[in-house]
């Protein structure tokens, strides 16, 4: 029972890694642009740590178990896993980039420098932790590592979307409140079952299962749940399918503008400023759009142009 548990926790991170991976690329095409190709990158890498690291060690657990003692077995495992460790930090160094674009900030090649020889520095200092431990601590450092770094960098690109550059960012209010929490507790979730994993295979396929689930939470909600198609730089402006939201209800070049900088995120008073008219212009704007769309909210705004507007 549990040989066929194991095949299909990995027949699910076969699918799951494939999803993310083909929703990626389908970001990519759709809108051309650098932002979508680091998330496409930060799905390559982190997948090829959770089946070079985590399904790596599985295996020498299966093939190697009835060969060696539970101790070797212990350090084999942990030598899989720190092999794979590269892979994970470029898809944690990835993570940061994309949230970095997508928040409106420009990259910077010293932070990339830096991040690397940080990141460099702590694996080889796990390594050598590792080399010279007993049989038991190999599993215990590698974990608690996985837990603090993959808490730091989730919460870190969660932050870094949560406060965007005012009127740069590519996604809005609506959806940057839904993405930070969740982007927290998929991490959160992630480590949970790592933190209380000793040897029980049915919480390594929980880890496992969460790992690779959570991983598709970005392109999967990009695609599907997001105003982005409607509403990302260049392609917003000569979006077909809002141009016809704005003709079936009526709505002026003006107003249209008002929507945009609405779904931005951006306050009455930041509109006003950005696009040079009064507070007071703004408001009747405003209050103009609530009526040709019959809503009485911003949000309600927003989801009324997901609805009529979204792919």
């Amino acid at each position: 029972m549990l040989t066929y548990l194991v095949c299909l926790v990995f027949v699910l991170s076969v699918a799951l890694t494939a999803g993310g991976i083909i929703l990626s690329v389908r970001l990519r095409k759709k809108y051309k642009s650098d932002i979508f190709s680091t998330l496409l990158y930060y799905l390559v890498f982190i997948s090829a740590f959770g089946f070079y690291g985590i399904w790596g060690q599985a295996i020498v657990r299966i093939f190697l178990a009835e060969y060696i003692s539970p101790g070797l077995l212990m350090r084999f495992t942990g030598i899989a896993m720190l092999l794979g460790m590269p892979f994970l930090v470029f898809a944690w160094l990835m993570l940061i980039q994309f949230a970095k674009s997508i928040s409106g900030r420009g990259k910077s090649n010293w932070f990339v420098v830096w991040f690397l020889v940080l990141n460099v520095l702590i694996v080889t200092g796990v390594g050598w932790l590792i080399s010279k431990s007993d049989e038991k601590m190999p599993l215990y450092l590698i974990k608690n590592y996985f837990i603090i770094m993959n808490l730091v960098y989730s919460v870190t690109g969660a932050l870094i979307i949560a406060f965007p550059v005012r009127g740069k960012s590519y996604i809005h209010d609506y959806d940057r409140k839904f993405i930070v929490p969740a982007i927290i507790l998929i991490a959160a979730a992630q480590c949970v079952p790592l933190f209380y994993y000793t040897s029980q295979t049915w919480l390594g396929l929980i880890f496992t299962l969460a790992f690779f689930t959570g991983n598709d939470f970005l392109p999967l909600y990009l695609n599907y749940g997001t105003l982005l198609s409607a509403f990302t730089g260049e392609k917003a402006e000569k979006d077909l399918s809002f141009e016809d939201f704005c003709k079936r209800f009526e709505i002026s070049p003006r107003e249209s503008d008002i929507i945009r900088e609405i779904c931005n995120g951006l306050s009455n008073k930041e509109i006003s400023e950005k696009l040079f008219i009064s507070l007071q212009t703004v408001k009747d704007h405003t209050h103009r759009i609530y009526i040709k769309t019959n809503v009485k909210s911003r949000v309600q705004l927003i989801t009324c142009i997901k609805e009529e507007a979204g792919n």
